[in-house]
C-alpha cells in the first residue's frame, strides 16, 4: 500500500451563507502538508449544512473527551 500524504488543517477563513437560507457555506481551508517546507496553501471549499451539524458535533465530543482542552476540564 503506498504512502499516502498527510495535511494539517491550520484553519478555515471567511466562512459565509451562500443563499439565504444558509443551507451551503464557501470558504478557504489553511493546509499546510505535514513535513513538507512547501508553504500553507489556501482551498476554496462549499460546505452543506448537515456536514457542518456534523463536524460541529463531533468536535464538541472530541474536546470534552480530551484532557485539558474542553471547557469541562478547566479548573479541575
Amino acid at each position: 500500500m503506498a504512502h499516502q500524504e498527510e495535511w494539517e488543517i491550520l484553519g478555515i477563513r471567511q466562512l459565509a451563507a451562500t443563499d439565504e437560507r444558509a443551507e451551503e457555506f464557501t470558504g478557504t481551508l489553511l493546509v499546510h502538508r505535514r513535513g513538507s517546507a512547501e508553504p500553507v496553501e489556501s482551498v476554496a471549499v462549499t460546505v452543506k449544512r448537515p456536514v457542518l451539524a456534523e463536524l460541529e458535533s463531533y468536535v464538541a465530543r472530541l474536546l470534552r473527551r480530551s484532557r485539558g482542552l474542553g471547557p469541562q476540564s478547566r479548573g479541575r
